[in-house]
């Protein structure tokens, strides 16, 4: 489906509209026309760009326009560059995969949920007459298993009420665990026949992440060359056998969201990496988007990835 809309690799905008302070001069200048021409330059086909409600929606379900125009802004820049959009819903009222933020109750919570639904047909209704160059992802990373049969019928109504406005727009959905790929094969068979299944992987954690202060299972003191980390070929097409024969079995395809390595790990290590995880998306059609552009602990494109840069872009 998305290799219909020569989507192939992408990256995210991460922390431009989502997981930011929300000040003008912070959505006005994060990123510029010139982060699109230099991302279209290197040969990506796609964006990602994570979105949070709260620039879109007040706390009574009201629409902000503020927000619906920067996404216009941003949906006519990557078409001016010849690059397709997937639009992440990051963070939703009454829930975010960040506890930081202080968003809780969206499962069990009707006002949350229509919300959502309410968010979502808003999209539709602006978007959905554009399915060759956007792309709906309904919500970034549900976390704990006990939330995966309320996400399932969430995911379906909400399906449902989108398809009313935009019946042609190929949309994503994740699993559990943060969007892990082993957590695939939990989701609802797919609501029709252009719903995809999403997936993150920044596996194993223990490498990807060493450093974090953020995660809970990382000791950020600790170190680990790509040489002890146990990344394979075989060690990823094991990790992706499930969600792979689910796909098949369902009728569909699998989209990585997110992939990527922290600031902490040398550019060499960096590009090892990336070199064994691409060979693994390659060998099973696996489009994706590289966690993130620039900034947020994880940007490729940083300084201090320069003397690598070349070699990096090969694996992408």
């Amino acid at each position: 489906m998305l290799k219909s809309l020569n989507i192939h690799k992408g990256v995210n905008l991460g922390g431009w509209l989502s997981q930011c302070d929300y000040t003008k001069e912070h959505l006005d200048t994060f990123i510029t026309e010139q982060d699109f021409a230099e991302i279209a330059g290197l040969g990506f086909d796609h964006i990602r760009i994570p979105v949070d409600f709260n620039l879109f929606q007040n706390n009574d379900g009201t629409l902000i326009e503020d927000g619906f125009s920067r996404l216009d802004n941003a949906f006519a820049l990557s078409e001016k560059y010849n690059m397709r959009v997937i639009l992440d819903l990051h963070k939703t009222a009454g829930f975010s995969f960040d506890s930081g933020e202080n968003e809780s109750g969206f499962f069990d919570n009707e006002k949350y949920q229509n919300m959502f639904y309410q968010l979502w047909e808003a999209f539709a209704k602006r978007y959905g007459s554009r399915p060759g160059q956007i792309v709906f992802e309904l919500l970034n990373e549900v976390t704990d298993a006990e939330f995966i049969d309320a996400w399932n019928r969430i995911a379906d109504i909400c399906i449902a009420r989108i398809r009313v406005y935009a019946p042609d727009t190929i949309i994503l959905v994740g699993s559990y665990f943060n969007n892990s790929v082993k957590t695939v094969p939990a989701l609802n068979p797919p609501k029709d026949a252009k719903v995809m299944y999403n997936f993150h992987c920044y596996e194993p954690l223990v490498f990807t992440h060493q450093g974090a202060t953020w995660a809970a299972e990382i000791n950020p003191d600790d170190r680990m060359p790509f040489s002890e980390s146990g990344t394979t070929v075989e060690y990823f097409t094991e990790m992706f056998a499930a969600a792979l024969e689910k796909a098949k079995a369902e009728n569909t395809s699998l989209y990585c969201g997110e992939y990527g390595i922290i600031q902490y790990i040398s550019p060499e290590d960096t590009v090892a990496w990336f070199k064994v995880i691409h060979a693994v998306f390659e060998q099973y059609d696996i489009p994706r988007a590289v966690w993130t552009w620039k900034g947020m602990h994880f940007g490729i494109a940083d300084t201090r990835l320069d003397a690598v840069r070349d070699e990096l872009l090969r694996y992408l």
